[in-house]
């Protein structure tokens, strides 16, 4: 376990983390956009960036993305210096003329002295901050239904030719994961509507709520092997049904 030093903190990290993983088991704040923990690191926001040195550098310090740069044995990481602080403000300045309006983006952005965008305000706001954590996820789970399509100040999520994606199984898995709930949905008993696609709900034989759309029962059931009838149940109910079994085995020994 590499040991390193993060704002004058001692800190051991488990073989392969990264500078953000061992910044936050120690309870160190470094703020993201981008990152997930159950995603592959990307390292698209910049906001992670901290300066690293070592004492055989002779004070010269470069800046890496912590979500991608592993942490290494005897290194030192500052994650509040002087240009940390202007890169990320630098950022967040980008973001503000992008998102002039959300919520998230202008928090940020006033804790780094940005109250107020240098940059000309995007004429149509939007609360989308290109962080490609939907499309992501959306590709970790096999789907790949949406994408980041354009290019330059054009570049936007969307499905193909901004139709009804036929791939999409209306998990809501971009749209959970997305930082600043840009994704607009709708969801009941009975159906559900993600993307301009209408999904019919699987209700749990047990205790009756609509949990799983059916497209994102049979997606799951070709991808593993599983019979469909297995998603039909809910999570909740299947703890429940597994601790009863656990609980009587328990008895019988």
């Amino acid at each position: 376990m590499p040991t390193l030093t993060i704002d004058g903190k001692t800190v051991r990290a488990p073989e392969g983390a990264t500078i953000l993983q061992a910044a936050r088991s120690a309870g160190i704040h470094i703020p993201t956009l981008c990152h997930h923990e159950g995603l592959e690191p990307w390292g698209g926001c910049r906001l992670c960036v901290v300066d690293v040195t070592k004492p055989s550098w002779g004070g010269w310090c470069k800046m890496v993305v912590s979500c991608m740069y592993e942490a290494e044995e005897g290194i030192l990481v500052m994650t509040d210096t002087a240009r940390v602080r202007e890169t990320r403000k630098v950022v967040l300045d980008l973001l503000l003329a992008r998102c002039p309006e959300t919520p998230l983006i202008r928090e940020l952005a006033r804790e780094y002295g940005v109250g107020q965008t240098s940059y000309v305000p995007n004429p149509e706001p939007t609360d989308c901050i290109l962080c490609g954590l939907c499309t992501r996820v959306c590709d970790h789970i096999g789907v790949s239904a949406i994408s980041s399509v354009n290019r330059g100040a054009g570049r936007e999520i969307a499905p193909p030719f901004h139709e009804a994606p036929p791939d999409c199984i209306g998990c809501l898995a971009c749209a959970e994961v997305c930082p600043t709930n840009c994704i607009p949905y709708e969801t009941s008993d009975s159906r559900r509507s993600i993307w301009k696609k209408e999904f019919e709900m699987v209700r749990c034989p047990s205790c009756g709520r609509a949990h799983i759309t059916v497209d994102q029962a049979r997606h799951f059931a070709g991808r593993n092997g599983v019979p469909e009838e297995y998603f039909h149940t809910c999570d909740a109910c299947k703890r429940r049904r597994h601790a009863k079994v656990f609980t009587n085995l328990s008895q019988v020994g």
